[in-house]
């Protein structure tokens, strides 16, 4: 059962992240085409697919995520979401080469988010 009483601050985030990918495919798709070139073009669309995905995470972990556990897998969607698709992002804009070394921290905080949402919908009885 969802929880009833998500808070401002969680459901504004939620919206964002949402939005964010939104935008930023529809950035990629239209105002970038032609833009970047081959491998480029695909590093920004690798980093909306796993936003997009990691906003939908997000929105589960705000909505159905219970106690301490819940809270931290909020917290690494939201940072895995900045740190590897902002990477992804910066790298097919052109930064230089060294900001892919941000990408997997980003990664890891994506896989500590969905062990922690696993971990916050146990049943009590687990």
């Amino acid at each position: 059962m969802m929880r009833q009483n998500v808070s401002t601050r969680s459901g504004l985030l939620v919206g964002l992240a949402g939005a964010s990918a939104v935008l930023l495919g529809a950035f990629g798709a239209h105002a970038l085409r032609g833009v970047l070139d081959a491998p480029h073009s695909e590093l920004w669309h690798t980093a909306v697919n796993y936003h997009i995905w990691h906003a939908l995470a997000l929105a589960l972990a705000v909505g159905l995520g219970r106690g301490r556990s819940g809270r931290v897998a909020t917290g690494t969607f939201a940072i895995g979401i900045v740190l590897f698709s902002g990477s992804l992002y910066a790298l097919a804009l052109g930064a230089p080469r060294w900001c892919g070394v941000i990408t997997p921290f980003g990664g890891l905080a994506f896989i500590v988010g969905w062990i922690a949402l696993g971990l916050s919908l146990r049943s009590p009885a687990d």
